[in-house]
């Protein structure tokens, strides 16, 4: 091996940039390769030693220096550098979320309930949020409003939704109840959790829309015997929007379907994009047989239903667990969060209209809406370029405001 000394950086012919260490008493190129003479050739050799001397030991000892000084001062800094990250507007303005706000809709009087790990209540950006319902079906801390999921999952999802800061989510307007049912690491402990929570904001929340950015491989732990899929269809049959994340295995070539139970007939499943409006490889592949019935999806239920965006996605993060209050999340979460901020503008809009006389919104009308849904995508004939991942298409909600008004003949 050569040793790093008496050595001369050669500069290639064919690119100057790319420079080959040699030995300096090596001829090298002529001065015809570079087409100059040789002695500017010989000019053009830089030596190495100089530059070895300033890599070691001195450019190591700054590097390192460098490190801890970012290590100590990041509680510092970090402020500064979270607020000129680029932010996620693109994810609000292609949904038509940003144009349904500038008319004044921002979810007012709906009611959401949103099961995850939690709210952190004292970011910033929840000053305003009307926190209505918290209950905690982890640990039954009931009186300890917080997110216990080490990468402040729930308050991400909220952020997406209520934020109202420096940031703005898509409802933040909305009645917010909060179930934790979710470990610290995202995932349920035991199913009853999940089917306990959905309960809650179906019987004491009096829920209008539950959104759950959560979800199990089909054929673990939730089938059609699962007390989490029936407390679901139970909410769906009391008129009770149900929107859930299509899940982030579409890359898994072992998995068939959606996450249970955004898999469930009914439920509004989410799929995920990006900003460039291509599907996220992740987002799971659908099947076209329901597992419940073992019968052909048919429209509008074929899964997933609809795509949002949900990659790189700024939001709010527990102070609690970083020194930093914005972080990035990706996946069908995030996209499941939009939908459901997109049907709270929609039911603050026509919820009293599609509730008609009697003041419910029925299962019917429940499906209704989902028609509209489907149909204010580019795939506007019933059952026809459903794709397995990107469902019917994107999510624009003031197509799905014009198609909810067409579907129930509002004038």
């Amino acid at each position: 091996m050569q040793p790093l000394t008496n050595l001369d950086l050669l500069p290639e012919p064919d690119d100057p940039n790319i420079l080959t260490a040699i030995d300096n008493n090596a001829i090298g190129y002529s001065g015809k390769e570079y087409g100059i003479s040789d002695n500017d050739a010989i000019k053009l050799r830089r030596n190495f030693t100089p530059i070895r001397k300033l890599l070691w030991p001195w450019g190591a000892l700054m590097f390192s220096l460098f490190v801890t000084f970012l290590i100590i001062s990041w509680p510092i800094i970090s402020p500064f550098i979270s607020s000129s990250l680029p932010d996620s507007e693109w994810a609000f303005e292609e949904t038509g979320i940003r144009e349904m706000q500038e008319n004044g809709y921002y979810g007012s009087g709906v009611k959401v309930c949103m099961v995850d790990t939690g709210i952190d209540m004292s970011h910033p950006d929840f000053f305003n949020v009307n926190l209505v319902g918290f209950r905690d079906f982890y640990d039954n801390s009931h009186s300890d409003i917080r997110d216990i999921g080490t990468n402040s999952h729930g308050t991400l999802m909220a952020g997406l939704l209520v934020a109202n800061g420096t940031l703005i989510g898509a409802a933040p307007e909305v009645s917010l109840s909060i179930a934790i049912s979710l470990g610290p690491t995202g995932q349920s402990g035991q199913e009853s959790m999940v089917s306990q929570a959905i309960r809650w904001c179906r019987i004491t929340q009096n829920a209008d829309i539950i959104s759950l950015s959560l979800g199990a491989n089909p054929g673990e732990r939730m089938d059609d015997t699962s007390d989490t899929v029936l407390a679901v269809k139970e909410a769906i049959n009391e008129g009770i929007f149900v929107v859930a994340a299509a899940g982030n295995t579409g890359l898994d070539e072992s998995i068939y379907d959606i996450s249970t139970p955004a898999n469930v007939e009914g439920v509004i499943s989410v799929a995920a994009s990006n900003k460039k409006g291509s599907i996220w490889g992740n987002s799971a592949i659908g099947n076209e047989i329901d597992p419940y019935t073992d019968y052909e999806r048919v429209f509008p239920n074929q899964k997933p239903e609809i795509s949002a965006p949900g990659v790189r996605l700024l939001s709010t993060y527990s102070a609690g667990s970083s020194d930093s209050l914005y972080a990035y999340s990706s996946g069908t979460s995030d996209s499941t969060v939009l939908v459901t901020g997109a049907l709270a503008l929609l039911l603050e809009l026509y919820g009293d209209a599609i509730a008609g006389e009697d003041n419910v919104i029925s299962y019917d009308e429940l499906i209704q809406v989902k028609v509209a849904l489907a149909k204010s995508t580019e795939s506007n004939i019933q059952g026809s370029n459903h794709d397995l991942k990107r469902g019917y298409g994107m999510l624009n909600v003031n197509l799905w405001a014009e198609e909810i008004k067409n579907e129930f003949d509002f004038n």
